[in-house]
């Protein structure tokens, strides 16, 4: 329902978890068990149900009276321990130390594949938009290229903020 709708760029923002089971009832279910009724009769509902689907928990509660006393720590990136408060500016845990340069080599490869997604969907728009060499100017909200051209800038970002980390480790 409209409850459940909000802009793409808001939820890309704002880290917003998507109702992944509203969606596979109420968007994908109906149209598959139309395909799929006349092939597999009654038996169609197994397709939905059963131990081969997946479900996605939430770990930690966002809103209510215990969140606000939860604190967002960072994790060492070498193994995901919790980093004492001393620490938080840092990358890895002492334990990790001597793996810093194979972390930031994999850190700086996943940065690499980031911008390079980024780039190529950025081109894709720059060839729609009819001029590679201008900035892309495109808020079509009803093209796809433009919602992944936002969410890989989005996880560039991010991976910048995890590299900026690696300035204090050495």
């Amino acid at each position: 329902t409209y409850e459940k709708a909000e802009d793409p760029i808001y939820v890309l923002d704002n880290n917003l978890p998507i109702d992944t089971n509203y969606y596979v009832e109420h968007q994908l279910t109906n149209p598959l068990t139309r395909i799929f009724e006349p092939i597999l009769g009654s038996k169609v509902s197994a397709l939905f149900k059963g131990s081969h689907t997946r479900t996605i928990h939430v770990a930690a509660p966002t809103t209510g009276a215990l969140a606000r006393f939860t604190v967002k720590t960072n994790t060492c990136l070498g193994c995901r321990t919790p980093l004492r408060k001393d620490q938080q500016h840092r990358a890895v845990c002492a334990n990790c130390q001597s793996r810093l340069p194979e972390i930031y080599t994999r850190n700086m490869d996943t940065m690499r594949e980031l911008e390079m997604r980024y780039a190529r969907l950025w081109t894709e728009c720059q060839r729609c938009q009819g001029s590679i060499n201008n900035e892309v100017v495109c808020t079509n909200s009803d093209c796809p290229i433009f919602y992944m051209r936002k969410k890989a800038q989005k996880d560039a970002e991010e991976q910048a903020a995890v590299l900026d980390r690696f300035d204090c480790s050495w």
